[in-house]
């Protein structure tokens, strides 16, 4: 069984980077890097009756790091701030999006990048109606996120899915598991 032998916090601000030294189950030791957030939600919020779903794009310095603009389209997330994470999807999704949120569908509680990161993120779909959207979201002005919101065919999402182009993986897992639970949401409307 591996185990950890010792932590070091090498570099400490929005995440912490530790340096941790572990016993491997083959008794050998070695260093790995271990990048911690906390926890966090994300919830992808649809309107059924009109096939549309509110997503966000923003800018993540990363993905410009390895080459491109760097604007990705992501659904509304956050990390959890001492509340549950369907608390934490509703802050995210009025603060991000503008939409109060009613019902929420869990999905899943996964790790996002289990090599390095401690984060697990909490995923949700949540039906919405246009009156739902009360504010303008953008996100906190203070955070400097510069958020685009849109509201897009859900069939659009699943043609961007289908074919492969880049977008945030856990967005893609929530178009694909509302793509199974109801699949009548990606149907061309009837006319």
């Amino acid at each position: 069984m591996a185990e950890i032998l010792s932590t070091e916090i090498v570099y400490s601000r929005w995440a912490r980077m530790i340096l941790a030294t572990i016993r491997l189950p083959d008794g050998q030791s070695t260093r790995r890097d271990i990048e911690d957030h906390g926890e966090a939600a994300m919830v992808l919020p649809y309107d059924p009756q009109r096939r549309v779903a509110l997503v966000i794009r923003q800018f993540r310095t990363p993905p410009c790091f390895v080459g491109g603009d760097g604007m990705v389209l992501e659904a509304a997330a956050g990390r959890l701030e001492g509340e549950d994470a369907e608390a934490c999807a509703r802050r995210e999704a009025m603060e991000e999006i503008g939409v109060r949120l009613g019902q929420l569908e869990p999905v899943a509680r996964a790790w996002t990048m289990p090599a390095l990161s401690t984060e697990r993120v909490s995923l949700f779909l949540a039906p919405y109606s246009e009156t739902d959207c009360v504010a303008e979201g953008g996100g906190l002005a203070e955070e400097h996120e510069e958020i685009t919101v849109l509201e897009m065919p859900l069939a659009e999402l699943a043609r961007l899915a289908d074919a492969g182009e880049p977008m945030d993986i856990k967005l893609l897992l929530l178009v694909q598991t509302l793509r199974l639970r109801r699949p009548e949401c990606f149907a061309p409307p009837a006319s």
